[in-house]
């Protein structure tokens, strides 16, 4: 009798195959909003240096939320 070996997965989290391109989109699209607010607000609690760090990567990831709309409207127009 041949037992089959499950594979062990190489990641903690992974993404099923075959997730439809606008679930992707629409989970991303939250992931990027939820990290740039979690930034400003903690931009909230510094000074100085980590102050300007905090805020660079705010708008680097208010650039993502944009760039992850963008490709919504095109997969999925809004009406």
């Amino acid at each position: 009798m041949i037992k089959e070996i499950e594979k062990t997965p190489t990641t903690l989290f992974t993404v099923l195959p075959g997730t439809p391109l606008e679930s992707l989109l629409t989970n991303s699209y939250e992931t990027v909003c939820s990290v740039s607010t979690l930034l400003l607000d903690l931009s909230d609690d510094l000074t100085g240096k980590h102050r300007d760090v905090a805020l660079a990567i705010h708008q680097l990831s208010e650039l993502s939320v944009l760039l992850v709309g963008q490709a919504m409207d095109q997969h999925t127009p809004r009406t």
